[in-house]
């Protein structure tokens, strides 16, 4: 059965190059969670390689893989973004962007060629990165009264989730991250303590 609550990104910043007949096109991917900072990335690279002829990118967030964009930056449609795109997609890979820098080298590459090389330099990224599968995770928040605590936290050493925030005083509260497939067991055992109750 495919586990539905794991995504594969990218660890960190890698940067992969591809030359082609003297145009040279620069890669990087960058691990990314929304679309602020995936415009923030763009400013930056923009701003970087501001000599640079294009500054063409594709991006995909969220672990349903439906949130995502590819943009050819002034190339001719479908030849930069796509590709890259193109990429991302068969790496199955999100939450992550992909800028590709090109330096035009005098010689034209033609559509065909500029989607190779695009493609290219959008894979060479990806394999200098450092691909990871990270799960998708839910948050909860349980309130229950003190002399409880032992029975709540008998549940989250059981359960092993992240412990988010915590606060003890009269009222007690959890915040609480756990695996989206292990949810449904979690928030059931504590459901059962004396005065639990759920924070949305």
């Amino acid at each position: 059965m495919v586990q539905e609550d794991t995504y594969k990104t990218i660890a960190d910043i890698a940067e992969g190059i591809y030359t082609e007949k003297r145009s040279k096109f620069i890669a990087i991917a960058v691990p990314v969670t929304t679309i602020e900072e995936i415009k923030g990335h763009l400013d930056t690279y923009q701003k970087k390689y501001y000599d640079a002829r294009h500054v063409c990118y594709a991006y995909m967030l969220g672990h349903e893989r439906k949130d995502f964009r590819a943009n050819d930056n002034g190339e001719p449609s479908g030849t930069a973004g796509k590709p890259i795109l193109g990429q991302i997609n068969s790496n199955e890979l999100t939450n992550i962007l992909i800028v590709v820098v090109r330096y035009f080298g005098g010689i034209k590459l033609g559509t065909s060629g500029l989607i190779v090389a695009y493609k290219a330099a959008a894979a060479e990224a990806i394999a200098a990165a450092k691909v990871v599968e990270r799960t998708v995770d839910e948050e909860v928040t349980v309130a229950f009264e003190y002399p409880f605590m032992n029975d709540v936290m008998r549940i989250v050493k059981e359960e092993e989730p992240v412990i988010l925030e915590q606060s003890y005083d009269m009222d007690c509260m959890m915040k609480l991250r756990i695996r989206k497939s292990m949810m449904e067991r979690l928030r059931a055992r504590l459901a059962k303590v004396e005065t639990a109750r759920f924070m949305e």
